[in-house]
Order: structure tokens, then C-alpha cells, then sequence
């Protein structure tokens, strides 16, 4: 997976320094009150605001925390990296309710969401549930159903009570399902498994994740080589004992899996340093004795492994060791694609797998760096072209190549400016559960913050729509 490319990583790195502040964002949302009233002036876009700069904004008022200048899309609740709510400035209008409990779903039909949720302070007249910034239901008490669904949909809400004063701030956010889904997951169908990156880009609490989204699973990135053929995460990080091993054992604590990546696009990998396919084996089954992971994932990309045929020979060769070792522990290969399939070194690969019989549970792609322009659309046709190559590999029918197939997205704009926003990456994850794909994972959980991968988006929305996986 491609780390640090410059004008993502710019951006990515302003958004993803923001979690302490986004309570903060989302409190701005309110609406305002006629007697609140600010001497900052108002927030403009196009302007360029210094460090400490105070505007006013849907009747709260906020200071900059960065310098910058402001863009359409770029107003104060929206970009937490930029601005906070100034100190001493109301968040909501005087006398609002006080924030409404955490919901949860206590039900669900064909085409109705039933929820529920705590009781807000004050004074409270009501609650309204939003989808989004659509109000979809409207009631006295603190349960609601939200009706008219379709089936097999996946909604998420927030609420938030009112009364004569305004709104009061906005609860947590909720997901329900709507059930009559008539495609029966295929087996060996993998949980949706975002990266977890516990080394860069201000890595989140996976249990704090994890109760926001209903994620159930990660990608934890990367396994890469210390001192010669030594497994360490990020090549330095000690393999137990630390943070990594720490989420690793917090996910497994709320009843969650792990995934564990080895390689990705750069640093120093196991492939070249392993001077053979057991010696490879040997170092893959340090990581799998060290935390049981339920999936072995192998990053296979670049000059140094993918295209490096003698390399790619020997992880191959190694991964039948492996999977002697550890018959239950899934094996998924991740690697580049053009738009319309593999390229050489990917068809080689696949067609390797083939012929030294490697048993591989996953062929995973990475449809983004590809010059994409509908990315919907260009995922869809490289995934085809995978499905293609298996084919022509190992004789399968459409359903057993699907079976076999995965997609790994970058959630807003990649290295190259390609632009995935939610509601896209919500019709590749629909496109492949109907196909039957049997892995979906995006980089990357760091990322998933508000507007954290340079286009807009919600707190953790590209990891609950992978949850619904």
C-alpha cells in the first residue's frame, strides 16, 4: 500500500491530527440563536486566515488552529484540523437540550429501522433523527422507527433533541442493516478488514473505532524486515509488547480478528532479505505464534517483490509452508492493477500460483494509482480483468473466481488525486457483495477521519460502510 505521497499526505496529515477536536466539529453544526451574537467576523472562503484568527460561523465562533486559506468546503465544522471552537464560545444556543445518549438499533425489518437512545438534560420538547443532514423521523420519546426502507439497505442516524431554544449537539452516529438480503455470503468470506497503521498518521483506539462503526475486523500494516530476515512491525517496531500488539489484543477483546499485512510499496521487506522459501515460512510463523491472526495478507508490490520474478518465486514457494504450518489461517495475496486487469507481473503471479499449486484463499487488487476518473466504474472493470486472469489460471467458473477476489480502495484521494468518496465506495462494496467477492479493506483506518483523506467525509464513514461487508 502506498504511504506518504506528497499531496495526499499534506492533506491526510492536517485532517488526521484532529480526533480530540471533532466533538468539538461536531457541536458547530447547531443551529444558531438570534441573540448570540460575535465580534470575530464571519468565515469566508478564499481567504487566507494566520494561526490564532477568530471568525464566526453558524452561530458559534471559532479560532485557527492552522494557517491556511480557506476553501469552498473548508468551513469551520468541517475541517477540525483547521479550527476549533473558540474558547468560551457557546456550542450550542442558550437553554438547547444537552446531548442525546449513544443510540443502538433495537430492531429491524424489510424495510424499517428501530432505534433507540439515552435521554438528553434540560429542558426537552423532542428529537429529530438525521440521516446525514435529512431529518427522517420525529418524536417525543426516546425510540424511533424509521420506516419506507428498502430491503438489504444500510442506513446510519444521529439524534439530537430540541425544544423551543434549538437543537441540542448531535448524539453519536448509528448503523442499522434492513434485513431480506437474499445473496448468502460466499465461503470463506472474509469480514471487511480496513488498515490499521499503528506507526503513522495519529493511529486511532481500535475499540474506539470499533464502538462508532461495528467494524469487526483490521488490517494491521506492516510486517517488514529487521536485521535480515527478522519480522518487526514497520521493520523496528518490536514484534510483542508494544502498540501494536496492544491493538491487536484489544480487538480480539471485544470478540474482533486481525489480519496481518506483510510488505506494502515501500521499506525493507522479508521477500528480498529471506534468502529462501523456508527461511521466509520461518519468519511468517514468528508473526502467526506471536498473535494468531486469522488472516495472513502479502503486500506484493514495487520493484523490489512484485517485479522481481525470483523474488516473487520465493514468497510464493514460501506460502505453501505457511499454509502447511496453518491450515486454518487464511492466505490473501494484495497487489497493483490497471484499469482494465492485471498487469504482466500480476498475470505472472496468478499464473505461478497456478503452477507451483500455492494455496491462496484471496486475490486482492488495489484499484486506485491506476488513472482512475470514475472510480466505481474503473474498480469494477479491473476487477474483472482479475476475474479473467483466474479463469484462464485455474479453469474456475465466474462464482469461483469472484470466490477468490478481493478490493483493497483508498478512501478519499490517492497519490495520484483520484477521489473515492463514501457514496462510491459504498457501490463498490455493493457491487461486491452481489458478486460474491470474498475481501474488502481501503487505506486506510488513520485516514477515516473528517475530510481525513482530502475529500469530504464523516468521522470513520469509510470504515462502517466496510463494515457492512
Amino acid at each position: 500500500m502506498r504511504l506518504r505521497r506528497t499531496a495526499v499526505a499534506v492533506l491526510s496529515a492536517v485532517a488526521v491530527t484532529s480526533a480530540g477536536l471533532t466533538a468539538a466539529a461536531t457541536a458547530a453544526t447547531a443551529a444558531p440563536h438570534a441573540s448570540v451574537v460575535f465580534a470575530a467576523p464571519a468565515w469566508q472562503a478564499w481567504t487566507a486566515y494566520a494561526v490564532g484568527a477568530r471568525v464566526a460561523y453558524n452561530g458559534s465562533e471559532y479560532e485557527a488552529v492552522q494557517g491556511h486559506t480557506s476553501l469552498p468546503g473548508w468551513e469551520p465544522p468541517n475541517v477540525p484540523a483547521l479550527w476549533k471552537l473558540a474558547t468560551g464560545g457557546p456550542t450550542t444556543p442558550p437553554g438547547t437540550p444537552g446531548q442525546p445518549g449513544a443510540p443502538s438499533v433495537t430492531g429491524t425489518t424489510n424495510s424499517a429501522i428501530s432505534l433507540t437512545w439515552g435521554a438528553s438534560s434540560g429542558t426537552v420538547t423532542g428529537y429529530r433523527v438525521y440521516e446525514g443532514g435529512a431529518q427522517k423521523a420525529q418524536v417525543t420519546g426516546t425510540s424511533a422507527t424509521i420506516s419506507g426502507l428498502g430491503t438489504c439497505e444500510t442506513h446510519t442516524y444521529t439524534v439530537k433533541a430540541y425544544n423551543a431554544q434549538g437543537e441540542s449537539v448531535a448524539s453519536s452516529q448509528v448503523t442499522g442493516t434492513t434485513t431480506g438480503c437474499t445473496n448468502p455470503d460466499p465461503p470463506g468470506k472474509l469480514p471487511g478488514a480496513p488498515y490499521l497503521y499503528m506507526g503513522w498518521g495519529n493511529p486511532p483506539s481500535p475499540a474506539t473505532v470499533m464502538d462508532a462503526t461495528g467494524v469487526k475486523s483490521f488490517t494491521m500494516a506492516f510486517i517488514l524486515a529487521q536485521n535480515g530476515c527478522n519480522p518487526a512491525w514497520d521493520g523496528q517496531r518490536p514484534l510483542t509488547g508494544g502498540t501494536d500488539a496492544s491493538a491487536i489484543n484489544t480487538i480480539k477483546s471485544k470478540g474482533g480478528s486481525v489480519e496481518i499485512s506483510f510488505g506494502g510499496w515501500s521499506g525493507n521487506k522479508l521477500g528480498p532479505n529471506c534468502s529462501t522459501p523456508q527461511a521466509f515460512a520461518g519468519a511468517v510463523q514468528k508473526v502467526i505464534d506471536a498473535h494468531g491472526p486469522a488472516v495472513v495478507d502479502f503486500d506484493i508490490e514495487n520493484t523490489d517483490e512484485f517485479e522481481n520474478y525470483t523474488v516473487q518465486d520465493r514468497i510464493l514457494n514460501g506460502l505453501k509452508i505457511v499454509r502447511q504450518n496453518n491450515p486454518n489461517v487464511k492466505i490473501v495475496v494484495t497487489i497493483p492493477t490497471f484499469k482494465t486487469g492485471l498487469s504482466a507481473a500480476g498475470i505472472r503471479l496468478v499464473n505461478q500460483a497456478k503452477a507451483l499449486n500455492v494455496p491462496i484463499d484471496n486475490y486482492t487488487i488495489m484499484p486506485f494509482n491506476f488513472g482512475g476518473t470514475d472510480m466505481y466504474q474503473d474498480t469494477v472493470n479491473a476487477s474483472e480483468g482479475l476475474k479473467s486472469s483466474l479463469k484462464s489460471a485455474f479453469g474456475w467458473s465466474d462464482a469461483e473466481a469472484y470466490a477468490h477476489m478481493g478490493i483493497s480502495g483508498m478512501n478519499g484521494k490517492s497519490d495520484q488525486g483520484e477521489t473515492t468518496t463514501p457514496a462510491t465506495w459504498t457501490r463498490i462494496r455493493d457491487w461486491a457483495k452481489s458478486k460474491g467477492l470474498t475481501r474488502l479493506s481501503f487505506w486506510s483506518t488513520n485516514r477515516d477521519r473528517v475530510n481525513g483523506g482530502g475529500a469530504p467525509q464523516a468521522e470513520w464513514e469509510f470504515t462502517r460502510i466496510t463494515a457492512g461487508f
